[in-house]
């Protein structure tokens, strides 16, 4: 009680008081240190940081990955990746920034060098939010940026990796090209993309983007008011895509473009044990290099509104009526189905009638008695006018199915048409109306209704010639990681059989064997030295032409007018290996043009097994897993 009456009468212990005593003593050392290390850093390193924090700032800076590698059969690589130079502006709160891409401008035109960038700048733009403003330029401009760095405050060069298209324009239809992510692609993403990611926009690179695409990295970074890197801060590493490994021969693949010698058309060639392409060619091509810096507007609309089409991969979108190459079909049908006998003979007077209507044969004056041997050497129209009519369009379609004519294929690659094999039902669907006998006339040598894509005539004779086997035509072999062990392999997938029996297999391989090596044959300019080659001409017409002759000549004068060339083949006869289809658009007749391309292809495939190459080994591992594809 006494202490507390203490207290309260203002009167301290002694031992209260040296407490106190010793609180103010600390407070007082604690606002001297304070007071010091203020001063220092005001004073001292007032200058240093100030411009410090003027002049610095912490980028977060997205890191794109390598996408893997895609190579042919043989390892020999067809797509690479290379460095790319954009010139960057962010802006920020450093004086004098906002005049830098002015200033970019006038040092261009110094040099006579254009400036591509011609959007505005928005005052709104994110003070630290990078904008691109030119990609992939050359190294005159990064040279420039470079020295000129201190005059440019907020614009530096930064580095990523492009694709580098090695072959051009000779597989881009296939592989395709990349560019930047679109706001649509963003919207599907899921939050699985950024602005500015790279994925592949047409052709393997598009069908496969999820495995070579790989996975972006990220880094924190110092840097001053040119760009300049002080420190890093922190870095995730990105992981490159894996690569992809072809079932294409780029050997072959070039023997190829050079038979096209720069016509309009497509070309396939399969292996006809497994349905591995080992060259596919559509032709005019485009150079996916050009995609990597952004192409202009001008150029893109030339790429679009060209007539010969060169962004369409024509080898699985080209839709053309197959022409007398779909007499194989109709006489496998008309054979199985008993309709004639290799014997039952037709005669052709040049011409065949239906009610108030001719239809004519390529050959005027007519090939006379033929059986169904002589019809298929020499293409007689009249024949297969009069075969047509017997089996009727149903039973045609039903055989077509089977050779997969009709349907897509289900190659790996986007964009692949389906074509069309009419049939009565179809077109009383789609066009209201019913079926005429004509229209059967027209079908039964491949013009009319009738459409396909190259690569389902090349994969039709595949199948005959195999035996019978419909393979699902496959462009990759394996996917590998970039250790160079395979992580997937895509196996032979059967579709269907042909299920024809072995003497109409026979007749047949008889009769398309002596097209190429008979007299009179319409295939002989394919014909090869000690390698026997079976093949079907086609000429299939791209619009009805006029009864009258006169009308005829002059309506065939425009280049859009002629007729397109064709020619299918497999080889050798015995243990066939491959099958080609070639289409050359509005180049005249197929056993003249097309075949002697054939030739050229079928040469350049025999030579390169001659050379005895071995794949290389590209990988020592099992696979992890097996996917049929």
């Amino acid at each position: 009680m006494e202490k507390r009456y203490s207290l309260l009468s203002g009167q301290e212990p002694v031992e209260f008081r040296q407490k106190i005593k010793i609180v103010v003593a600390l407070l007082v050392i604690a606002i001297s240190i304070l007071i010091v290390r203020l001063g220092y850093l005001q004073v001292v390193k007032g200058t240093e940081f100030s411009q410090k924090s003027e002049n610095n700032s912490v980028r977060f800076r997205r890191i794109k990955p390598l996408r893997g590698l895609i190579m042919d059969r043989n390892g020999i690589v067809l797509v690479d990746n290379r460095p790319s130079f954009d010139v960057i502006y962010i802006p920020s709160k450093v004086k004098g920034s906002e005049l830098s891409v002015e200033k970019l401008k006038d040092i261009y035109k110094s040099k006579s060098l254009e400036f591509s960038y011609d959007q505005s700048i928005s005052k709104t733009a994110k003070p630290y939010s990078p904008i691109k403003l030119e990609k992939n330029v050359s190294m005159e401009k990064v040279a420039l940026v470079e020295t000129n760095a201190l005059n440019l405050p907020g614009i530096y060069i930064d580095v990523s990796p492009v694709r580098l298209y090695l072959d051009g324009e000779m597989l881009a239809p296939i592989i395709g090209y990349t560019g930047e992510i679109s706001q649509e692609d963003m919207e599907k993403s899921n939050d699985e993309y950024a602005y500015g990611d790279i994925l592949g926009k047409h052709g393997l690179e598009k069908f496969f983007d999820a495995y070579i695409r790989g996975r972006r990295g990220a880094e924190l970074v110092e840097v001053n008011v040119y760009g300049k890197e002080i420190k890093n801060l922190g870095r995730n590493d990105p992981v490159s895509g894996y690569n992809l490994v072809l079932t294409i021969d780029a050997d072959l693949q070039k023997a190829v473009g050079e038979a096209f010698e720069g016509r309009a058309g497509a070309a396939v060639v399969l292996d006809t044990r497994d349905g591995s392409v080992l060259a596919m060619f559509s032709s005019p091509s485009f150079d996916p290099n050009l995609f990597n810096s952004g192409i202009s507007y001008d150029q893109w609309d030339k790429l679009q509104n060209n007539p010969l089409s060169p962004l369409s991969n024509k080898a699985i979108s080209g839709q053309y009526p197959p022409g007398s190459t779909y007499k194989l079909i109709v006489a496998a049908a008309a054979l199985e189905e008993g309709i004639i006998t290799p014997d039952t003979k037709v005669l052709c007077k040049g011409s065949f009638t239906l009610g108030n209507r001719t239809y004519r044969c390529w050959n005027k004056h007519g090939h006379g008695w033929v059986n169904l041997h002589q019809a298929i050497v020499e293409s007689c129209d009249v024949y297969f006018y009069t075969v047509g009519k017997m089996l009727g369009v149903d039973k045609i379609a039903e055989y077509a199915k089977r050779f997969g004519l009709g349907e897509a294929s289900g190659i790996d690659l986007p964009g692949e048409k389906s074509g069309l094999i009419p049939t009565k039902e179809w077109k009383l669907k789609r066009r209201k109306s019913a079926w005429q006998m004509g229209e059967t006339i027209s079908i039964s040598i491949g013009q009319g209704f009738n459409l396909t894509t190259p690569l389902q005539l090349a994969n039709a004779f595949s199948t005959f010639a195999n035996g019978g086997t419909l393979w699902r035509p496959r462009l990759v072999k394996y996917i590998e990681s970039t250790d160079g062990k395979i992580y997937k392999e895509f196996l032979p997938e059967k579709r269907g059989e042909l299920k024809l029996s072995p003497k109409t297999v026979e007749i047949l391989n008889s009769a398309l064997w002596g097209v190429v090596n008979e007299p009179g044959g319409t295939g002989h300019a394919a014909r090869m030295l000690n390698i026997d080659v079976c093949g079907k001409t086609g000429t299939s017409q791209v619009l009805g032409l006029p009864e009258n002759e006169k009308a005829r000549r002059m309506k065939k004068i425009g280049a859009f007018y002629k007729d397109h060339a064709l020619f299918v083949c497999y080889a050798p006869l015995k243990n066939p290996e491959i099958a080609v289809a070639v289409i050359l658009e509005n180049a005249g007749g197929g056993g003249a043009v097309a075949a002697p391309v054939a030739h050229k292809i079928l040469t350049a495939y025999f030579e390169g097994k001659k050379k005895n190459k071995q794949p290389q080994v590209m990988a020592q591992s099992q696979p992890v897993n097996k996917v049929n594809h």
